[in-house]
């Protein structure tokens, strides 16, 4: 049976990618949102148009007697006016993580989820098994660049099998909603919500898994959870896991190591890529992919846009988007991109006001922590997606703390004005990373600072 169905905020990338598999699948799909109607992001609407998905303005015009219903994400409010016409005409209104959680109990689902680089490994599986021939239907929230182009925006691949690889969101509790045969928990750390309240997420996620679970015995906060799974399959970099990596060679953006005698090469720096590369091999092992053949898959996978995304380089100074946007991800990230540059100059843009005063303490003790004497970071205010919130706290009130933590740490209230800072300073072996989630205009920000360079070295 087919449906119809709106998406109140379809550009977003976890929304726009199940809308995409609903179309491909032979749905009615509609949708609407804010950027839409400022023109934000207009390559993302276009591909969205190329794959028969209809936009409205949000107005409520895009709702109408012949919707079925109306998919809303956590971040959309109850007073937008395509849920109010929805409310008026009397339509179901469903949550997106409820939608994913059906599609994914009700086939050969594989979820993965965790405080971190629960994306990367979830594109890492999709493609793996793609790779192997499985056809399976891919849901992420990130663009996979083995499958971007001009039409295509990567963060979903609609298969023939019954099997359905998804990224799993901790942010809004939906994980407990899973019921996946195989499931992979990265690591816990603080993010979104406690360690205690993001435990028992999890344990919960773990309990409602039907087979085979998979997790990170590394992650210290996983080893104190109850696990209780028949087939519990662990991996790690420095522990007795089932799956252990060995022989971890580092290069400037690539890394290599080995696994019961399997040599694999992944074109991603830093511990933290073995890490997913791991969780992948565990998963493509449960489903008999030969190591060889994981092998080949993960040399070719080219990653997902803004992880470690190198977005261009002048004159031996590489500029790199990522969507770390935790104390643990800044982290990772910076360690990582050590292995490949003298200097790293860091860019970061709290996003929300609630999350950066939820993190403010570890947010500074990571910068003062990882940040070299000679490094230096930017931070311009904090990101302000709308609707109501607590703006208590500004960027420069981590500044002034990592500052006298003895850092290189420039608070430059207006983001674009960090450019021409960044241009004159950068040299030859530096790397320029750009940290920051929810803002889609990160990357054009890099791509910006790219052309800035480019102008500048010819002047």
């Amino acid at each position: 049976m087919f449906n119809s169905y709106h998406f109140v905020g379809v550009g977003g990338i976890g929304m726009s990618s199940i809308a995409q598999v609903l179309r491909e699948q032979g749905h009615s799909v509609s949708g609407s949102d804010r950027n839409y109607d400022r023109q934000i992001t207009p390559h993302v609407f276009k591909k969205l148009l190329s794959k028969g998905i209809l936009l409205y303005p949000q107005n409520g015009s895009g709702v109408s007697e012949n919707t079925n219903f109306i998919v809303v994400s956590s971040a959309i409010e109850m007073d937008n006016p395509d849920i109010a016409k929805a409310v008026t005409l009397g339509k179901k209104i469903i949550k997106r993580a409820e939608l994913l959680a059906e599609m994914v109990n009700n086939k050969y689902g594989i979820a993965i989820g965790g405080s971190n680089g629960k994306t990367t490994v979830s594109s890492m599986v999709g493609y793996v098994l793609d790779h192997a021939g499985l056809s399976p239907t891919i849901i992420v929230g990130g663009c996979i660049k083995n499958y971007t182009d001009d039409l295509t925006m990567g963060n979903a691949k609609t298969g023939k099998s019954d099997i359905i690889a998804i990224e799993a969101d901790e942010s809004d509790g939906s994980i407990v909603f899973y019921k996946p045969r195989i499931s992979v928990i990265t690591n816990i750390s603080k993010d979104h919500e406690s360690i205690e309240n993001l435990s028992k997420m999890f344990e919960t996620f773990s309990q409602n898994t039907q087979d085979t679970l998979i997790i990170n015995a590394d992650c210290p906060h996983l080893k104190v959870i109850p696990f209780k799974n028949k087939h519990l399959v662990t991996f790690g970099l420095n522990t007795n896991a089932n799956l252990c990596a060995h022989n971890v060679v580092h290069e400037p953006f690539r890394t290599t190591f080995t696994v019961d005698r399997q040599v694999y090469k992944i074109p991603l720096p830093g511990d933290y890529n073995v890490s997913n590369a791991l969780a992948a091999i565990a998963v493509a092992r449960r489903l008999n992919i030969s190591d060889e053949n994981v092998a080949l898959a993960l040399s070719r996978f080219m990653g997902v846009q803004r992880r470690m995304d190198i977005i261009g380089e002048v004159d031996g100074i590489k500029v790199i988007d990522d969507y770390a946007h935790n104390p643990k991800k800044v982290t990772a990230v910076i360690n990582a991109i050590k292995h490949g540059c003298k200097r790293v100059i860091a860019v970061f843009q709290p996003h929300g006001y609630g999350p950066t005063i939820f993190m403010q303490k570890e947010f500074i003790e990571a910068f003062i922590n990882v940040l070299s004497p000679q490094d230096l970071l930017f931070m311009p205010e904090i990101f302000y997606a709308g609707g109501t919130a607590n703006k208590s706290i500004s960027s420069a009130d981590l500044i002034n703390s990592i500052k006298q933590g003895g850092k290189n740490a420039f608070f430059v209230e207006k983001r674009d004005d960090i450019i021409p800072m960044i241009t004159t300073e950068a040299r030859i072996g530096d790397c320029i990373v750009v940290m920051g989630a929810r803002d889609n205009t990160l990357t054009q920000f890099c791509e910006k600072m790219v052309h800035t360079m480019k102008r500048h070295t010819h002047a």
